[in-house]
């Protein structure tokens, strides 16, 4: 006789970063529960100025395309480049994924190039179900309207991923955040909180430093001038706040830019926008002695425009030494140079510059007080620092340890590392997933690599030597050349002796490998390369790239 007994299905969560993590940009979390796969944000990371042409990199997703099958969709918090500018990226290699979004989120996904049938329109605190799982968005506050936070709701408790946030009572509409659901979610049971670490080393609340309008209506009094500001299209919270401090002052803002106007343009359409329609001017306005100018940035070209408008070249705009240029946007270590410069080149030209003060925040992230209570309402079992460089990780494990969260159950992770709950219990297998960064050069989406990049170093730092010849195919013999083309390493005219032994040793090697019936191109090639290579090593001291180009006619 047998008896029957209940069987116990232990389920199985694995938690990794993809991007993100000791790193600023590129966020993309994935949660696995059992056999299906929930994405978490697809961002990108913009490139610094050693990568060379490159202009944004991604994650490599080569995990979901391999397990595409098991993938139930990608969620979106918010409409910023760091968390869904990758999603035109991801599509081109799994194009039948399904992306949740809120409303605003959708209209920046579709400005992005993601086609809207790829899109699920969601809306905060209505469950999405997937079976014995299911996603809970939740409203946090943010500088980006319609930003989520995620819930995945298992068997063993909530996973929760904050996204960007700051804790504000007096942001309120698309900016509110649901402090009550969140406490809600907590009493329920939370199995492991990953939350942002950007501002982890700042004290007290991000609340209300990042409030800017009276900055703003500062600037607009106390400079009775055209003003330009140069402006971030998904910082939509810094637009508003300018409208709302020019609302009053008898001016007229132009928007500046196609990608700029379609935001204002549907921000006040579906009301994330409030204003006058009367303030807004147009091109007839560009010139008038006291317009505002709202100029788009772009941080993959960041200040670019402004100085298009500074070195004359814009279509539109003329830059008048009794302009005011403010820069309503956040300054990034990467571009600092870029910005010094720019502001010390208007300075010359006779222009006023107005930049954020210090002692304001213009990114809307949590600061230490900010984390201590979203970890205290959700009150999770476990904490994983994300979004950020490794110091502010670190730092916010430390919040998270003065909350008496045990050492051993907060999580510093690297991209790739593979965090393992089998029945609620944390399973440190040491698992790893194939993790990259994938470096996007243009309009394509194929990755440029680091081979490329080390060319571009050598030809940026050293320049190139272009070695030609032409053999006669019936004779064998050199008939042309070889002829010398440099670039970025001498100058031909100071330098004759030089390209006089480059050539002499040129034919010499081209010769050596030339025979009545065969002539060796590949050895040329070599030997050019090597031979010449140390030879102009010895008289410069510099690596040239050198290439050499051989033919038979």
């Amino acid at each position: 006789m047998f008896l029957e007994m209940d069987v116990i299905i232990l389920s199985k969560i694995k938690i990794f970063g993809l991007g993100g993590l000791s790193e600023s940009g590129k966020n993309s979390y994935v949660v696995e529960v059992d056999n299906d796969i929930f994405i978490f944000d697809a961002g990108i990371k913009f490139a610094s100025g050693n990568l060379l042409g490159i202009d944004y990199i991604v994650p490599d997703f080569s995990y979901l395309v391999k397990n595409r099958k098991r993938i139930k969709g990608l969620f979106i918090t918010h409409g910023h480049k760091e968390n869904m500018g990758a999603v035109k990226d991801l599509i081109e290699d799994l194009p039948e994924l399904k992306i949740y979004a809120t409303k605003y989120t959708r209209f920046e996904l579709i400005e992005d190039g993601v086609k809207e049938e790829n899109i699920v329109l969601i809306k905060p605190h209505k469950k999405i179900p997937f079976g014995e799982n299911s996603i809970f968005p939740i409203a946090v506050s943010h500088s980006a309207p319609d930003a989520v936070m995620f819930v995945v709701n298992t068997k063993d408790g909530a996973i929760a991923y904050t996204g960007d946030f700051i804790i504000d009572p007096s942001m309120s509409g698309a900016y509110d955040m649901d402090l009550g659901k969140i406490a809600y979610v907590g009493k329920q049971g939370v199995l492991c909180l990953l939350s942002e670490s950007s501002f982890a080393e700042k004290d007290g609340h991000t609340s209300p430093k990042h409030r800017l309008v009276d900055f703003y209506s500062n600037v607009i009094n106390h400079h009775d001038k055209r003003i330009l500001f140069s402006v971030l299209p998904d910082h939509l919270y810094t637009i508003a706040e300018i409208f709302e401090a020019a609302a009053n002052s008898h001016r007229k803002i132009v928007i500046m830019g196609k990608r700029l106007q379609n935001v204002v343009n549907f921000s006040k359409k579906e009301g994330y926008l409030e204003f006058n329609p009367e303030i807004l001017g147009d091109l007839s306005n560009v010139n008038d002695v006291n317009a505002i100018l709202l100029i788009m940035d772009d941080k993959t070209t960041p200040y670019a425009n402004i100085s298009k408008i500074l070195n004359g070249y814009d279509k539109y705009v003329t830059l008048k030494n009794t302009d005011t240029i403010v820069f309503a946007e956040p300054r990034y270590d990467s571009t600092e140079k870029i910005l010094v410069r720019l502001q010390n080149d208007l300075a010359m030209f006779g222009c006023d510059i107005e930049t954020i003060p210090k002692d304001k925040e213009i990114l809307h992230h949590a600061s230490r007080e900010d984390l201590m209570i979203m970890i205290k309402l959700l009150n999770p079992k476990f904490y994983m620092p994300v979004k950020g460089e490794y110091r502010y990780m670190v730092n916010n494990a430390d919040i998270a340890s003065t909350l008496k969260i045990p050492d051993s159950n907060i999580l510093l992770k690297q991209n790739g590392d593979v965090v393992t709950f089998e029945d609620g219990k944390l399973i440190d297998n040491f698992a790893r997933v194939k993790v990259d960064d994938v470096l996007i050069d243009g309009s394509s989406n194929d990755d440029v690599g680091d081979l490329v990049i080390k060319d571009r170093e050598m030809l940026s730092e050293n320049g190139i030597v272009l070695i030609s010849a032409t053999i006669d195919k019936r004779d064998k013999v050199l008939i042309v050349g070889p002829e010398v083309t440099t670039r970025g390493f001498i100058y031909v005219k100071d330098s004759q002796d030089m390209i006089k032994e480059i050539k002499h040793i040129c034919e010499e090697i081209i010769n050596s490998n030339i025979t009545p019936k065969y002539v060796d191109f590949n050895q040329i090639k070599v030997e050019i390369r090597e031979k010449l290579g140390d030879y102009l090593y010895q008289e410069t001291e510099c690596k040239p790239m050198i290439i050499a180009v051989v033919q038979e006619v």
